[in-house]
């Protein structure tokens, strides 16, 4: 069976996740991408072949002039409704591309919420080129948060505490993105947490979460994971009821949402699995074959009614992260230990010798860790430890 699996950059979730899940289900694997030599050097065991996946009659001409697939796949944020129109031409098992489109244009997502009853969030949005003076006179409460309609990874998300600040923030996003639409939607106050679905269609299964810790207001820059075997009945509910609103119960999905006096409020749906290695951690900590799941649903196989994940997982996952620009000098190296029970995986995302400018975005990640174990207590101790004991170094 032929898997094409649509991809951006090379990510941890298709290396370490996806492309070793495939070769277990016996599947052959084609990567579509726009950056093929970054994927060859990746997957050197893998076809690949280059096409514009952002076009999904790009996509659908690619697979057409192959092989038949038995299967379109991405878990790339920026690719889903391009993944779900070609398999949805192809007669195959995927998400609805309006459901997709939802969760990634999150102008459209609120509208959607709010037609529907589910919730209301007052925003405005800015088309591409458009005077951000349009925003300022939105109406909109203060403090807002102004971030691109299509972003993802918290990449030039910021607050604004009045409309002066929020046409200035607006412009200097423009100035790097001058082809993205902006969003400004009010400030929605509250504990952040995830929401991790596994969906076939007819079931769906909720796998947990976690709470998320994320720096101080301008910038929301996501610092740490702490594991959420389960969130509050009602908290839940309130999730899985918008997800509904937007028509989302195929595949995997990472909700993120906030808890303020019981009340539960998206700010974002990525219709794809928890990245960042969070996925890795997830499948450990749950003790499930996450990936292998995942994949089934785009073949059109029925997920159990039990996933058999154990219970008395937890789990962290934290990010050395750069304090300023300039270049690495010392970071440690790529490690797997155990201690006092805790199982410690630590991996490099910035070589040392490089140089960076500080972006204020996950694009500031030195490396990150995983931990897990069974006591939260012990898992804390260890990820704690470990940070005290290792040293990154940056030089002007």
């Amino acid at each position: 069976m032929r898997m094409y699996l649509l991809a951006l950059n090379p990510t941890d979730s298709v290396t370490d996740g996806f492309l070793p899940a495939a070769t277990r289900l016996g599947l052959t694997v084609t990567i579509l991408t726009d950056q093929p030599e970054a994927h060859r050097r990746a997957c050197p065991q893998t076809e690949v072949l280059e096409c514009d996946v952002h076009d999904f009659r790009a996509v659908i001409s690619r697979i057409a002039t192959h092989h038949r697939p038995d299967a379109v796949f991405t878990n790339s944020d920026h690719l889903q409704t391009q993944a779900a129109l070609a398999a949805d031409y192809f007669a195959l098992p995927g998400k609805d591309w309006r459901a997709a489109l939802r969760a990634k244009n999150k102008a459209e997502m609120r509208r959607h919420l709010a037609a529907a009853g589910a919730d209301t969030v007052r925003s405005a949005e800015l088309a591409a080129g458009q005077d951000p003076a349009a925003l300022a006179a939105a109406g909109l409460p203060y403090p807002c948060v102004v971030k691109p309609r299509e972003g993802v990874a918290s990449e030039d998300v910021t607050l604004a505490a009045g409309p002066e600040e929020l046409v200035a923030r607006a412009e200097e996003i423009q100035a790097r993105r001058p082809q993205a639409a902006l969003v400004a939607e009010e400030f929605l106050a509250g504990e952040l947490y995830t929401l991790e679905t596994l969906g076939d269609g007819r079931v769906r299964h909720v796998l947990g979460g976690f709470h998320t810790t994320v720096s101080a207001p301008p910038a929301f820059i996501e610092e740490r994971h702490d594991f959420v075997a389960a969130h509050p009945e009602q908290v839940r509910a309130q999730v899985l009821a918008q997800l509904d609103a937007l028509g989302v119960g195929f595949g995997a999905c990472h909700t993120e949402f906030v808890v303020h006096e019981g009340r539960a409020r998206l700010i974002e749906v990525n219709y794809r699995a928890i990245g960042d290695q969070c996925d890795l951690l997830l499948a450990q900590v749950l003790d499930i074959p996450l990936f292998e799941h995942i994949l089934r649903t785009h073949l059109g196989e029925p997920l159990p009614a039990d996933l058999g994940e154990r219970r008395d997982g937890a789990g962290r996952l934290e990010y050395a992260r750069a304090g300023r620009a300039g270049t690495l000098t010392a970071a440690p190296g790529a490690t797997d230990r155990t201690v006092d029970g805790v199982r410690l995986s630590y991996r490099p995302l910035r070589p040392v010798g490089s140089e960076h400018p500080l972006y204020r975005t996950n694009r500031d990640y030195l490396g990150v860790l995983r931990a897990t174990g069974t006591d939260v207590g012990a898992v804390d101790r260890a990820s704690n430890g470990f940070f005290a004991a290792e040293r990154w170094e940056i030089s002007s």
